[in-house]
């Protein structure tokens, strides 16, 4: 088992923090951008759904 502080980890585009490796990103790791659905929904440079500015 590995420590967390030993695994691969990347910046999220949308919030700027860093997020480590998931098990379920295994497979995926190298198109993974975002720590989180949140994230992803929100990308940067989308407009806000509901018509207002960001």
């Amino acid at each position: 088992m590995r420590r967390r502080g030993d695994l691969a980890t990347k910046t999220c585009l949308a919030c700027g923090l860093e997020f480590a490796w998931r098990k379920k990103w295994a497979r995926d790791w190298d198109q993974v951008k975002y720590c989180s659905e949140r994230c992803r929904r929100n990308k940067p440079g989308t407009l806000d759904p509901r018509g207002a500015d960001a």
